[in-house]
């Protein structure tokens, strides 16, 4: 009878803690900026009413339009760990993108584009594009950017922003409106004329196109939904949790350098920082017989200090 009467006193402490424990954890969870249901409920999420692309009417009354939408809505959203790297990496990179586009006469849509292609990061494709705007090499040099042993200008995000509002301005005059241009990124000028040529369509909403292409501007559009409002879509950020622009100065070099590692050395930053804030430089040294300047970036307090600076 004792023993059984010490099973029964067990068991209700265990249902009491049990129960303690969950009503603590809810009030905990009460005072965070957001509660664990928000973070984690899954949800099919809206899709707006009204929608623009570079100020052209995205027509969300077709059916197809708005399932295309909605697909790349949701894998953007539910990519959390992807997404939330994305939002973090705009104020450092929106900037300089933002100036040059309007410099160029570029919807500032377009930088969305850069999102989509690179996730705002220097990679290379399997097909060998590479940097912020994934340039091809034959692109890159059409558009005057430098691609040699040395240098590739792909990996500069000034040199091959620019170099991508040369093509979206060529495109654009091409098909006479910005849908189309940022269509023709993915497929090509002429991949997306052999299309209207076949299909005697000339809207990209009206065209059937390869996979890729066909999924390029509901993955623009839905990147713009969830960049321009991130709460709305479940991504919480403090300020300070976003990457900042980091200060620089500039240093103008006409001449060939023998190590960069010692130029590192010489302007008081490690040689991986040299490489980390000019990605362009692809070797350890650079022949310039032709004296062709170029502007390396030096980072500015506190960014330039090294390991050992900080442990003496």
């Amino acid at each position: 009878m004792n023993k059984f009467l010490s099973y029964l006193l067990l068991s209700f402490i265990i249902i009491a803690l049990v129960i303690g424990i969950d009503f603590w954890k809810e009030r905990h969870d009460k005072n965070l900026p957001g509660t664990n249901d928000q973070y984690y409920r899954i949800v099919s999420l809206p899709i707006p009413d009204s929608l623009t692309f570079a100020g052209e009417q995205v027509p969300l009354d077709l059916f197809y339009v708005r399932e295309s939408l909605d697909k790349e809505l949701t894998v953007n959203t539910y990519w959390h760990s992807y997404t939330i790297q994305i939002i973090k990496r705009t104020h450092r990179f929106f900037p300089m993108i933002e100036e040059i586009l309007k410099e160029n006469n570029i919807p500032d849509d377009f930088k969305y584009l850069a999102v989509i292609e690179s996730g705002l990061q220097n990679v290379t494709s399997p097909a060998g594009a590479k940097g912020y705007w994934q340039l091809l090499k034959g692109t890159a040099k059409e558009y005057d950017l430098e691609v040699d042993k040395y240098v590739d200008e792909r990996y500069s995000v000034k040199k091959s922003t620019e170099a991508a509002c040369k093509y979206l301005q060529k495109s654009y005059e091409e098909f006479g409106n910005w849908t189309m241009a940022a269509a023709s990124y993915n497929a090509g000028i002429r991949g997306m004329n052999r299309q209207i040529d076949r299909q005697s369509e000339k809207s990209y909403y009206d065209l059937l196109l390869n996979d890729e292409t066909a999924r390029y501007i509901y993955r623009i559009l839905a990147t713009k939904l969830i960049l321009e409002n991130p709460e709305k879509y479940g991504f919480y950020l403090d300020e300070t949790d976003y990457l900042q622009p980091i200060p620089k100065r500039m240093v103008v070099i006409s001449s060939s350098v023998e190590h960069w590692a010692d130029f590192a050395q010489e302007q008081g930053i490690s040689y991986k920082l040299l490489k980390y804030f000019n990605p362009w430089l692809r070797e350890k040294n650079l022949v310039n017989r032709r004296k062709k300047t170029y502007i390396i970036e030096i980072p500015e307090l506190p960014y330039n200090a090294t390991h050992i600076e900080r442990t003496k």
